[in-house]
């Protein structure tokens, strides 16, 4: 099967501060990266996809490749370019909840990591 894969927000954090993306602050979001790696390992055929620069017309090829190698990321193919959006409506997409869903409580404490308590709501006892 081939794996196209979103970066911002889906296998990192990507800050967004003064109306503006912040590429060069994100964080990885292991646990994720680990279960693209997993489909890699398995023969999958893996192209991430992002929509970096697409908005502004700035190249960050090199800032993206230098971050997926550092991150430890299997892939194929790297492409920039991918439209920017607000709705993405396709029969065969996944929301990235979703599909990374059985690692809910490592999704969280990965955002924790990132955003600290501001995002952290304390479990309410019953």
């Amino acid at each position: 099967m081939i794996y196209m894969v979103d970066i911002d927000q889906t296998i990192c954090r990507t800050p967004f501060t003064d109306g503006q993306h912040r590429y060069g602050l994100a964080v990885p979001l292991k646990h994720r990266i680990e279960e693209i790696n997993r489909l890699y390992d398995q023969g999958h055929t893996i192209i991430y996809w992002t929509a970096r620069g697409s908005g502004s017309g700035l190249n960050w090829t090199a800032l993206t490749n230098k971050q997926l190698n550092d991150w430890g990321c299997k892939f194929h193919e790297v492409r920039l370019g991918k439209p920017s959006y607000d709705v993405w409506i396709d029969d065969k997409a996944f929301n990235d909840k979703e599909f990374f869903k059985n690692q809910d409580i490592e999704y969280l404490y990965d955002d924790y990591l990132v955003n600290g308590y501001k995002n952290y709501e304390q479990p309410r006892p019953n």
